[in-house]
């Protein structure tokens, strides 16, 4: 049985240079996902949508390998982030206003049923308050604007400064969603200074 790894396959989406933005074209893709409110290293509503996140995403991947006979690599986590005043999140780095959409991709194949089939395994194992918020939803980017941060996630302002007030001008582009970020390291076994974090902003042409 092949073992699918996103990552590798898809490369226009995982594998943004470091060193200069890019223009991709993301298509519709399903997530299971969690939304919440408040600094992720503090708030205890993040560290349970993750763990339920993880949790219930295994859970599928071992259904799909063996109802399905499909196999693949569980994405990385991935992140929408706003906040009511985005000065909060660009500029200032207010953690506690923030508002965030923490999600994990899942293949074309996965439907609903196999989700819920796997949610109702996972809460007979495990007492994880998250886990009856998480949904199976689709979520279209479309046109988008990319780059690949290495270091920490508070050093991220700089490179996020640039993408809205420099490359998108000069290109002609507007936000057309929120923040984006794809989590290629494991933080707990990654040096902060080599995490790699995929930044992405939805973007649509001026006058469009």
């Amino acid at each position: 049985m092949t073992k699918i790894d996103f990552k590798k396959d898809w490369k226009h989406l995982y594998r943004p240079p470091k060193d200069e933005f890019e223009i991709v074209e993301v298509p519709a893709l399903n997530f299971i996902m969690v939304d919440g409110h408040g600094d992720p290293n503090t708030a205890e509503s993040y560290v349970q949508a993750v763990e339920a996140l993880y949790a219930l995403a295994y859970k599928v991947k071992f259904h799909s390998k063996k109802t399905l006979g499909k196999d693949y690599v569980v994405p990385p986590l991935e992140g929408l982030w706003w906040a009511e005043d985005m000065a909060s999140f660009s500029e200032a780095r207010d953690k506690s206003a923030w508002d965030w959409t923490m999600m994990i991709m899942q293949p074309e194949w996965i439907e609903s049923d196999l989700v819920e089939a796997g949610r109702q395994e996972v809460m007979k194992a495990k007492d994880l308050p998250a886990l009856p918020l998480v949904r199976f939803e689709s979520y279209d980017e479309g046109l988008s604007v990319q780059i690949l941060h290495i270091g920490s996630y508070d050093e991220e302002g700089p490179t996020i400064h640039r993408m809205h007030h420099e490359f998108l001008p000069n290109n002609n582009l507007i936000e057309a969603g929120k923040h984006h970020e794809i989590y290629l390291s494991d933080p707990r076994r990654t040096p902060t200074e080599k995490l790699k974090t995929i930044i992405r902003q939805p973007v649509r042409r001026q006058g469009s």
